[in-house]
């Protein structure tokens, strides 16, 4: 057993039977198959189908809205089901629905038992006071509105980019039976270089309490090997009817949590009445504001990933149910660790909680971003609230290293609610504030350098477009520094979280933001859609290479990993990479280009001249850029090509150092025959293959 040192105790809560037997905590899950029905805002008499829980209204059956419903009126979803409970003599009878939207209301056998006007986070209705005696079947109704019914100052998920916002009971719904002193809340703050885990428990009780006894154990959550146990005890006077318990564990020897080694620990509390058990990884993560780069328990952290639009996957004509399915978003992710990236934006929305215990589990980071984006009838108290209620259901997971508190926003009240409730998180994790003004030092900038857009208009001259945009190193503008005209540059670290503007849609027609810039550029209504497809991914993985390379930004996270694909009226204006979303078969040249461009030591020619003098010499530099933690060292291959045939190879050994970027170069004389050529500059990291690939015309 390690010791434990009890570090404070604060007042809030209540009462310990003596008497009470050990705690037995069950939890009853409702999710499955619920009767559903729809009306204008009326308690329904008749349920006429059915539909799954979790899950979105479209799914009933048979179909409660007609076939391309928008959801735009101010109907009421109706979800009913009946419950049996083994006892209900328990203290605590607490119903949880951990996501729903739009407005939740809630009846039990008839009564109105609350509601909830927040769609985005969990809300919580104690049905003690409405249930049927022991034996008999209790009926629970619940009701979710929609998006045109909500209050104006509460935040909808407005995004500009979509045009269903279908309601539902998009997470868990779940009933805890359980006694006083009973936890409601635990938080765990990994003290990385201390080497100890700092625990916050909130308890729910009655009365003052004399020598309150809370035991913990702390095992690995796999093995179940005990790492840590001990007993607290304590005096406690309520205050609202909570107390706080806090205390440190001894966590020397632990194994460390990264995207490499998602190593996981249980932590579980027993009151003597009640118990509770959460998982938690021994993580740090911040930004190093000198550096201008992220630390990872306190090493040095280049973020690679991409983002997930969950709420417009939602609106995906192929979605049916599979967010909500087994082993589907397990496969999600573990395809985009296969693309080299480490992490994901979770953009202007909130999956299913589950998929934060995936990323927990399997080692991948969240940017967790609260779904707000534009201005509307802000009120600062109520995102502040909603705020709060976001941080407690997830500060547990290793996984989210970054709360994200909005989209592209420029306004100063997202941040006035935000620092009402930053200090919560013990952690203190970073927040990313959008376009606004960052608060902190060493919370990141969001950064959304979308070079391509510049070609939207038919006019623009496509000549010399690569060397104009590649061969200045720029910084990632289109951020805050920028917004709104701004002339400062603000100095915390940039995060690109969204590049290109080159989006396709899966069957790799253009979108409508990008129908001009392949027409500007590249004469998009003659090429097929495998041509605009092959163009697709070679600049994206040109782009990743380029703001990978010059490390003007302290992560690329790509835009975008999974949302809609809408080629079909009313179109889309992004999508994500797939050619079978239920498979998750990611499109091959997307595959082929991207993936080793965000290989933990990457590549990137620097050539960007629209043709070449025949039989001219020509200084190639090739930058090898390493994310390791240990030094690179290796022999950079650069092939001539042409017709895929190599016409000349040059060798030359590189030495990166850990978290640096090194460039070789090459000198060769060109071929004296014209044509299309190619450079292909070539390494090998964790076993795979990472290349460079420039086009090299040739002319007399």
């Amino acid at each position: 057993m390690k010791r434990t040192l009890f570090w404070t105790t604060l007042c809030m809560a209540g009462l310990l039977c003596a008497c009470r037997p050990a705690p037995q905590r069950q939890i009853i899950s409702l999710n499955g198959e619920w009767q559903i029905t729809k009306t204008g805002g009326e308690l329904p008499d008749i349920f006429n189908a059915t539909a799954p829980v979790p899950g979105l209204v479209d799914l009933a059956v048979p179909a409660l809205d007609t076939l391309g419903a928008l959801y735009k009126d101010s109907s009421w979803y109706w979800h009913r089901r009946t419950f049996d409970l083994p006892d209900t003599d328990c203290e605590v009878i607490l119903l949880k629905i951990f996501k729903a939207k739009y407005h939740t209301k809630v009846y039990v056998n008839g009564r109105f038992a609350g509601e909830n006007y927040y769609c985005f986070t969990p809300s919580y209705y104690d049905l003690k006071p409405f249930l049927r005696p022991a034996g008999q079947p209790n009926e629970l109704l619940i009701g979710v509105g929609s998006k045109a019914q909500l209050p104006p100052d509460i935040p909808n998920g407005n995004d500009y980019e979509k045009i269903k916002y279908i309601p539902g009971i998009y997470d868990n719904v779940e009933i805890t039976l359980s006694n006083r002193p009973f936890i409601s809340n635990i938080q765990c703050a990994p003290e990385v270089t201390q080497e100890k885990l700092r625990v916050v428990a909130e308890l729910e009780m009655d009365a003052p309490a004399t020598g309150l006894k809370v035991n913990y154990t702390v095992r690995e959550a796999a093995s179940g090997r005990e790492v840590a146990a001990g007993a607290l005890k304590t005096d406690a006077s309520p205050v609202d009817g909570y107390a706080t318990v806090a205390f440190e564990v001894d966590m020397k020897g632990a194994t460390l949590w990264t995207p490499a080694t998602p190593f996981l620990y249980e932590l579980s509390l027993n009151t003597g009445a009640d118990g509770k058990s959460v998982r938690f990884g021994m993580r740090s993560f911040r930004f190093d504001p000198e550096r201008k780069i992220a630390l990872l328990n306190e090493e040095p952290y280049y973020l690679r990933g991409t983002n997930i639009c969950i709420f417009r996957f939602f609106e995906d004509p192929d979605r049916g149910a599979l967010p909500w399915d087994g082993q589907w978003p397990v496969t999600l992710h573990e395809r985009f660790k296969d693309m080299n990236w480490e992490g994901a934006r979770y953009c202007i929305g909130f999956p299913p909680e589950r998929w934060y215990d995936i990323c927990d589990s399997i080692g991948f980071l969240v940017q967790d971003e609260f779904p707000l984006w534009g201005i509307y009838d802000f009120t600062v108290p109520r995102i502040a609230e909603e705020y709060r209620r976001w941080m407690r259901e997830r500060w547990n997971h290793p996984s989210v290293v970054i709360w994200d508190a909005q989209n592209e926003t420029v306004t100063p009240l997202i941040a006035q609610a935000a620092q009402q409730v930053r200090a919560l998180d013990l952690s203190g994790r970073p927040w990313e504030n959008g376009w606004s003004e960052p608060m902190d030092a060493a919370d990141p900038v969001e950064a959304h350098p979308y070079l391509f857009n510049k070609y939207m208009s038919a006019t623009e001259p496509p000549e010399g477009y690569k060397k104009h945009l590649f061969d200045t190193i720029r910084r990632a503008d289109n951020d805050a520094s920028t917004a709104q005209g701004r002339a400062i540059v603000f100095p915390n670290p940039s995060l690109i979280n969204e590049y290109g503007w080159i989006w396709l849609n899966r069957d790799g027609s253009t979108t409508t933001l990008t129908d001009k810039v392949y027409e500007t550029l590249w004469n998009g209504s003659q090429l097929t859609s495998q041509e605009r497809l092959r163009i697709y991914a070679r600049h994206l993985a040109l782009l990743t290479e380029y703001w990978r390379a010059h490390r003007r930004a302290a992560g690329v996270l790509h835009f975008c990993g999974l949302a809609y694909s809408r080629s079909a009226p009313p179109r889309g204006q992004t999508s994500d990479h797939f050619t079978n979303i239920r498979n998750l078969t990611f499109e091959p040249e997307f595959y082929r280009y991207v993936k080793p461009a965000f290989a933990p030591v990457g590549l990137m020619i620097d050539v960007w001249e629209k043709s070449y003098a025949v039989a001219a010499q020509l200084e190639v530099p090739v930058y090898v850029t390493n994310d390791l933690q240990v030094s690179f060292e290796q022999e950079v291959t650069l092939d001539l090509l042409r017709d895929g045939q190599t016409v000349a190879t040059y060798h030359q050994p590189v030495k990166v150092k850990p978290y640096e970027v090194q460039i070789v170069s090459f000198t060769l004389t060109l071929p004296a025959e014209p044509g299309e050529y190619q450079l292909k500059a070539g390494i090998t990291c964790n076993n795979q293959p990472v290349f460079s690939l420039r086009d090299l015309p040739v002319e007399k």
